[in-house]
């Protein structure tokens, strides 16, 4: 007999490329992921990890016990969902995906409401990039994913998964106080050019809208730092290295030497809440989602401007 919570293991596994990853997803030791799959192997009596490098690779036996884990995990999510819809009440674990600035910035307050209301409701969160975390709702590594796209980029939602719109989170021109677009209440994308700018790294979305808008200006953008977080940023634009775009959600108070400026048109991110279609009914998802939007203007209407 196949122990689901084993499976469990080693899909995480798959959908997250190492032990610890995995472990870190399912709130568990590395140790204990290693035992469940190590007592996997041994009841199957087949080898399913194998070690390549620093990190692991699933052998061809352990990709085909990966699809029944998705299918057994599909079943008992249906199961789920039923009985939750019969009972007409959140309840549960909900896992969460987020990106950054919306754990920081939208979360907090979302969960607190959640839980206030819904004890029966158990909502776990864990801090991802939006590229990533799709990918990571589509196969049921996560049950609700924060994700965000740009106004010149929008986020594709893949085959099997729903979503819904929480808001749209506006985007500011920071620079050094003393520089020439300081003193301006708006400056146009076509004045862009020939700055130094301070970034997030290559694949992040923000970094791509930056060089997909530069580039439509007629500019080649001149990345001169690059930095994941916000906070890192803000510091670097402070120091009078560069300027940045960064969004308001989640940003914080600007720092003595940092001046906000307008662009024109104003950049855009739409917040989407995403899910599995299969779990559409689940009186928790509905219940996030509906909870998402009802703290969304609240959120956005003090973010700093």
């Amino acid at each position: 007999m196949l122990d689901l919570q084993r499976l469990r293991a080693l899909h995480a596994v798959s959908v997250h490329g190492t032990v610890g990853a995995a472990a870190a997803a399912l709130g568990y030791t590395s140790s204990a992921v290693s035992q469940q799959i190590a007592k996997l192997e041994r009841e199957t009596r087949t080898v399913l990890l194998e070690r390549r490098g620093r990190g692991v690779r699933l052998t061809d036996e352990a990709h085909q016990l990966v699809q029944v884990a998705r299918e057994l995990m599909a079943i008992v999510e249906r199961a789920e969902t039923a009985l939750e819809e019969r009972r007409g009440v959140p309840a549960g674990r909900l896992t969460v995906a987020a990106f950054a600035s919306a754990a920081r910035g939208l979360m907090p307050p979302v969960l607190a409401d959640l839980a206030r209301r819904h004890p029966a409701l158990d909502t776990r969160l864990t801090e991802i990039d939006p590229h990533l975390s799709v990918d990571l709702v589509a196969k049921g590594a996560v049950d609700l994913v924060i994700a965000h796209d740009w106004d010149i980029a929008p986020l594709p939602a893949p085959a099997g998964v729903g979503q819904a719109a929480i808001g749209d989170d506006l985007c500011d021109l920071l620079v050094p106080e003393g520089h020439a677009f300081a003193g301006r209440t708006a400056v146009r994308r076509g004045e862009l050019g020939g700055e130094r700018w301070i970034c997030q790294p290559p694949g992040r979305v923000c970094h791509e809208w930056l060089v997909r808008t530069l580039r439509a200006a007629g500019h080649e953008p001149e990345i001169v730092h690059q930095a994941d977080e916000n906070p890192t940023l803000v510091a670097l634009v402070a120091a009078g290295l560069g300027i940045a775009l960064i969004p308001r959600l989640g940003r914080g108070p600007l720092p003595e030497g940092v001046v906000e400026v307008p662009l024109d048109p104003m950049p855009v991110r739409r917040l989407y809440a995403l899910w599995r279609t299969g779990a559409a009914r689940r009186p928790a998802i509905a219940e996030t989602v509906r909870t998402l939007r009802e703290h969304w203007p609240e959120v956005s209407a003090h973010t700093p401007r």
